[in-house]
């Protein structure tokens, strides 16, 4: 019995609501369509009342320990006292129902299971309005869940992103299945291109039930020119070589080179996306324009061409050293000017104190004489200062 449980018991579903009725209890049961449902009639406090288990129609399919309903499918998997339990292998739709365990008391009672088959839909459908989109229009896509109970719920996935779709009204076939349909529109860019979009479908008896398409985006081309060589500045006498990279989906089938407002030079070499110049000159300067098309549109790009020349590269050191040797030429002109001003300062104030020194004393003199006399460094003593002739 033990070894018959485990088989039988494992596929069950959960999802169980508890049913009483006084001593006598019983859970609903959710079971995938050809799987295993367990029904368990339980008794709580039994004085040996007899238990029996009825189909929906009432028929009985054990009393006791005992089958009288000739349906192999139902197995007795436990019979005691407080427990009869029984399987029912390869459910299928005409299977669901109420089941009613009975308990033979004074009245009798019942307690009731109701038995929800859930069948899974089919392989998710998805379908796209059109195979290929241009960059910037609306694409529409609908995926479709066929013959499920219950009915199923569908999500969109762009890559990373989750999008909002519209579910349709959902259809009940006769046989009480469902079908559920969601369309999906968004706006699609160039970097749309290989993106994978996801349908998901939900339901309680499968999980990641998926369908999914590749996004196919056409977009016109983009175009940039590289030069190739001179590196630097392009000089009279030197060769140039320019390429035009261009990408698009489709791939651009014409790449074309032209001059803007004017010719290409003569001797110009267009070699596919390429365009060579030999012994450049002042008059190829001007604006060179590489146009890539494909099916859905055609896109350029300018390069500007100015020839500099021969010696222009040798000019810039000097004028550098140029400007060096005058910055430190300022700088010492300035030192030598600040260098003039405080000399001069110094010795104009060292001269005014010395006319100060000797006149000092002359002011309150009441005439020459005597300020001559007063004055510091003047002759206020002749006899201390004598001169001798020989």
């Amino acid at each position: 019995l033990k070894s018959m449980y485990e088989v039988f018991h494992c596929p069950v579903i959960g999802l169980a609501w508890l049913v009483q009725s006084q001593n006598l209890v019983t859970d609903n049961v959710e079971v995938m369509e050809g799987d295993v449902a367990v029904i368990s009639c339980r008794v709580k406090n039994n004085d040996d009342s007899v238990i029996q288990l009825l189909n929906p129609n009432r028929q009985t399919i054990y009393f006791r320990d005992v089958r009288p309903l000739k349906d192999a499918r139902f197995q007795l998997v436990n019979f005691s006292d407080n427990e009869l339990r029984v399987s029912l292998s390869n459910v299928s739709l005409s299977d669901e129902g109420r089941y009613v365990c009975q308990l033979y008391t004074d009245p009798p009672q019942e307690a009731y299971a109701d038995i929800t088959v859930l069948i899974p839909p089919g392989n998710p459908i998805i379908e796209s309005r059109e195979g290929q989109v241009i960059e910037g229009n609306e694409t529409e896509m609908t995926c479709t869940a066929m013959g499920s109970k219950p009915a199923a719920t569908i999500r969109w996935m762009k890559g990373d992103k989750e999008l909002q779709g519209r579910s349709t009204p959902v259809e009940e076939t006769y046989d009480h299945m469902f079908t559920v349909t969601s369309q999906l529109r968004f706006i699609v860019t160039k970097e749309d291109d290989g993106v994978p979009v996801v349908c998901i479908v939900d339901h309680p008896a499968v999980k990641d039930f998926q369908a999914l398409t590749y996004l196919v985006v056409h977009y016109k081309p983009e175009v940039k020119i590289i030069v190739e060589f001179p590196d630097g500045l392009p000089r009279e006498g030197q060769n140039m070589e320019l390429s035009c990279q261009a990408k698009g989906k489709p791939h651009p089938q014409q790449i074309n080179w032209v001059k803007v407002d004017d010719d290409l030079p003569s001797h110009a070499l267009i070699t596919g996306p390429d365009l060579y110049i030999e012994n450049l000159n002042k008059t190829y300067n001007g604006t060179y324009r590489c146009f890539a098309a494909n099916s859905v549109g055609e896109s350029y790009d300018d390069y500007i061409l100015y020839v500099y020349d021969s010696r222009a590269g040798e000019g810039a050191p000097r004028a550098v050293d140029h400007a060096v040797i005058g910055g430190v030429v300022a700088v010492v002109v300035f030192a030598m000017l600040c260098l003039l001003i405080i000399l001069g300062r110094y010795f104009a104030r060292h001269k005014g104190t010395y006319f100060t020194h000797e006149a000092k004393g002359a002011d309150d003199a009441a005439d020459a004489d005597t300020a001559i006399i007063n004055a510091e460094g003047g002759h206020n003593n002749s006899d201390e200062k004598k001169e001798y002739y020989i």
